[in-house]
């Protein structure tokens, strides 16, 4: 009897010292096993999706929403193509490998337990196999709504929509400042190049456009609101971007594109040229609309309008 007695002791001791270990990690900061099986329900647009409530291991091919990936600090160890150029992402991503939709054996080998796809992705149902697969079509949410998604994925809904907040009062209380000093009816184009192409931007499509048009409600010139509004942009020569051009421009230069046509008369005759009112930013780190990015481009809006 005593010794039955005995046994049970220890077992109950080691119990109650791996259980005691366990809570010891968690103060430390780090998971445990338990956590890591742990899921949650993600409401997609697809429909619910069992997802790990702490992902370890996520691949991000849609590059409109990694970027809110990396601002919640989620691990990726797979990365498309765009986002793997994108300078402003280099601290967040250099660990990880560059995979599309189509490298289904490369992604197996990262062994993923989340994977992030835009919803024109050829083989969602064969990435659906490897790991929970959640996929998000552009222009179904806006653009810090496509934050707060991203913030419900990772069980972080709180941090995100902290940010959310805050960034609306900074970017709000800017455009009060570079209104009250271009005054409220100058207006600001965004433009862009790419290859041989110009493009001019609505209110919705990056670039800065959100920051500019919705938070700040800085003007949009009469022809860009008729050519580039419902769309998102608007292609269009360098020989009439004259009637695009607003008092200010913001011009999101791709560094590989040809920009011949600043040397040309139509170009330099420009207003907003001549006065020295053309903001250039390297779109390759210009292009989206997450929180680096943002944080970024407020920071350049304001630089460039008031100095700061």
């Amino acid at each position: 009897m005593k010794k039955v007695t005995i046994i049970f002791l220890i077992m109950f001791a080691l119990i109650f010292s791996a259980c005691d270990s366990e809570t010891v990690q968690k103060e430390d900061g780090s998971i445990t096993n338990d956590e890591k099986s742990e899921t949650i329900t993600y409401e997609s647009e697809n429909g619910p999706v069992e997802v790990p409530a702490n992902p370890q291991r996520i691949v991000v091919l849609n590059s409109f929403m990694s970027g809110g990936v990396m601002a919640l600090d989620g691990n990726i160890v797979g990365i498309d193509e765009w986002s793997k150029g994108n300078p402003r992402y280099e601290k967040y991503i250099k660990d990880a490998v560059e995979v599309s939709d189509e490298s289904l054996e490369k992604i197996i080998e990262l062994e993923p337990d989340l994977i992030i796809v835009p919803s024109a992705s050829k083989n969602i149902d064969k990435l659906k196999k490897i790991a929970p697969t959640v996929n998000y079509t552009y222009g179904e949410l806006g653009y810090l709504e496509k934050f707060l998604e991203i913030g419900k994925l990772l069980n972080k809904e709180k941090e995100a929509q902290e940010w959310i907040d805050d960034f609306k009062k900074r970017a709000k209380k800017a455009g009060e400042e570079i209104k009250s000093k271009i005054g409220a009816d100058a207006t600001v184009s965004v433009i862009e190049s790419f290859e041989k192409q110009l493009y001019v931007f609505g209110d919705n499509w990056g670039r800065a456009t959100e920051i500019i048009y919705q938070e700040m409600d800085l003007k949009m010139p009469e022809k860009v609101k008729e050519m580039a509004l419902e769309d998102g942009y608007y292609a269009m020569s360098p020989e009439v971007l004259p009637e695009y051009a607003g008092d200010y421009i913001i011009f999101s230069k791709n560094p590989d594109a040809n920009h011949s046509f600043q040397e040309t008369d139509t170009y330099k005759n420009i207003p907003a040229v001549k006065n020295n009112r053309v903001f250039e930013a390297n779109s390759k780190e210009f292009y989206f609309n997450d929180p680096i990015t943002l944080d970024y481009q407020l920071d350049f809006i304001k630089k460039s309008f008031l100095g700061e």
